[in-house]
């Protein structure tokens, strides 16, 4: 398959065509027409990108790994020092209420915790309370067609940023790093790229992790290189891929790894799991999906169309 042009790759994960004209936003413990759903221009996470957020996956009413999501979420809360108003359980409550709230039977949320109203200067001490939004409607990643074909990738030049300037398990607001290694993928005509920490080792896709499969076996980077923990990478890791005859193993990759592995696949909340089908100029899997790729992701839409775990 053709790469997709500058254009196509270049277009957003649009909602707009799906979203319900009255579509209810969770705001501060109350649920509000969309738009009325605003937040003040001098708010940190605006101005600062001060906050965290979540992306989540709901499955025939089911919501994949909230538990999960929600422990990463006040993880990642807890590092940057910001105290939600709202207990686990409370946000869990206003989680379900606003999908409920909004008939969907399929959907993507996304939750964001910011440090709130303040003045124009940096200092976190002059927001008096954060604030805290739950958003539920559609998305489509990724085309489905590529789900069977699989999805082009280059390598960035830009590098992650290291663990001792941004810690990566904290999913902050400010993904401008990934941001500008998209944009070389957008610049590539692709819709990713892989990103590298400064030891040369591969961390991360801007917004996906990675695995490799080479003689069978599947192999990922660890956290230690430079990459958030997925929700959906740890269910690969722990359950999709040992349930499928094929543990993870996880160690550091050098890029040359990479491509010279039999099959390559990306996962995510928003992605799911793909396949990559090439990499740079270099042609994977004979340019399709592998057979291990398309047993995981089978796999992975078998569990979440039958009973999608929460935990």
């Amino acid at each position: 398959m053709a790469n997709p042009t500058v254009t196509e790759a270049a277009e957003a994960p649009s909602t707009s065509k799906e979203t319900t004209p009255m579509i209810k936003i969770w705001i501060d413990g109350k649920l509000v027409p969309h738009d009325e759903a605003k937040i003040s221009v001098f708010d940190h996470g605006l101005l600062y990108g001060d906050g965290c957020f979540e992306g989540i996956r709901v499955y025939n009413h089911r919501i994949l790994k909230l538990d999960s999501h929600l422990k990463r979420m006040y993880r990642s809360c807890e590092k940057i020092f910001l105290k939600p108003e709202y207990t686990i359980d409370e946000i869990e409550q206003a989680t379900r209420e606003t999908v409920k709230a909004n008939n969907l039977k399929d959907a993507y949320i996304r939750m964001v915790f910011t440090r709130g109203f303040g003045d124009l200067g940096l200092d976190p001490r002059k927001c008096p309370r954060p604030c805290h939004i739950i958003i539920a409607d559609k998305i489509e990643l990724y085309p489905p067609e590529l789900y069977a074909t699989g999805i082009a990738v280059v390598v960035a030049e830009r590098p992650r940023l290291p663990i001792k300037c941004l810690d990566p398990s904290v999913k902050s607001l400010n993904y401008l790093n990934n941001i500008m290694a998209k944009m070389e993928a957008i610049n590539a005509g692709v819709l990713e790229a892989i990103m590298l920490n400064l030891e040369g080792y591969v961390a991360e896709c801007t917004g996906d992790n990675l695995f490799m499969i080479k003689d069978g076996k599947i192999f990922t980077p660890p956290l230690s290189a430079g990459l958030l923990g997925g929700i959906t990478r740890q269910w690969v890791i722990d359950d999709i891929g040992p349930d499928c005859g094929h543990p993870v193993t996880e160690k550091n990759l050098r890029i040359e790894e990479v491509m010279d592995a039999d099959e390559v696949f990306l996962t995510g909340s928003g992605a799911e799991v793909i396949g990559v089908n090439k990499i740079d100029d270099k042609v994977m899997s004979g340019g399709k999906v592998g057979p291990i790729t398309a047993k995981l992701i089978a796999e992975f839409k078998r569990r979440v169309a039958e009973n999608a775990p929460e935990d």
